[in-house]
């Protein structure tokens, strides 16, 4: 979540202390938790023997380095970050530091409940309906968030398959449908995965519905007549 500075200066937080050799009970219980970096990703914070870690787009281990009381310097992502409560809200951030006087723009990630999922976390967890409605608020509250881009879900779904999770990529598929039921690519990777999963009735359905939608798509109708002789 970025913030103006002339609305929301590090004036208006409280900073979280922590001793400057080393990181307090009371800091490590406020900070421990996960930060909602972006609408489908997070950034994990824990601690080893008292010393802060990270864990970010499939990093672990990352380890800050302690530059004062309250600033940590985080190699990875060439920030500054500091922890806050803000007082209207009364919930913690992790927020980075504008990088010069120039940058007038802050970003404040909060920290989420225990209960709080993000959509990716509700896939690998099989909780797919969950996951679904998760990628469908995310869309209705913005339709150009880069969470439901329809290519990088349809990326996903065949990256499910080439691996063999043949039931993770028709979960994936379908959540892509759901977010652009007028796209015929999205039906034609559907029915890719139906007929890898050894459905060729609703692989049929799919690959029909989208030579509906794209009547140039040669691939689809390649597919139709295939799968219709071997019946």
């Amino acid at each position: 979540m970025k913030l103006n500075l002339a609305l929301y200066s590090l004036l208006f937080f409280s900073l979280i202390s922590c001793n400057s050799k080393s990181n307090s009970a009371e800091f490590i219980q406020k900070t421990t938790g996960r930060y909602l970096y972006n609408s489908n990703e997070i950034i994990e914070v824990y601690f080893k023997e008292s010393q802060l870690y990270l864990k970010w787009r499939g990093a672990t281990n990352i380890k800050p380095l302690k530059t004062d009381e309250h600033t940590f310097f985080v190699k990875e992502m060439n920030e500054k970050i500091q922890f806050s409560t803000n007082p209207i809200d009364h919930k913690e951030y992790l927020v980075l530091l504008p990088k010069n006087d120039i940058d007038t723009i802050q970003q404040a990630f909060r920290k989420l409940n225990k209960n709080e999922k993000i959509p990716n976390e509700y896939l690998l967890n099989n909780q797919f309906d969950k996951a679904l409605q998760s990628f469908l608020a995310i869309q209705q509250k913005d339709s150009t968030d880069n969470a439901i881009n329809e290519a990088d879900l349809n990326s996903l779904g065949y990256k499910k398959l080439r691996n063999k999770d043949v039931e993770m990529a028709m979960q994936i598929f379908k959540i892509n449908k759901a977010l652009y039921p007028e796209s015929s690519n999205v039906y034609d990777s559907l029915g890719e995965a139906f007929l890898k999963n050894g459905d060729t009735i609703n692989a049929i359905k799919n690959y029909k519905k989208s030579l509906t939608l794209d009547s140039g798509n040669k691939r689809a109708k390649r597919q139709i007549e295939k799968l219709e002789k071997s019946e």
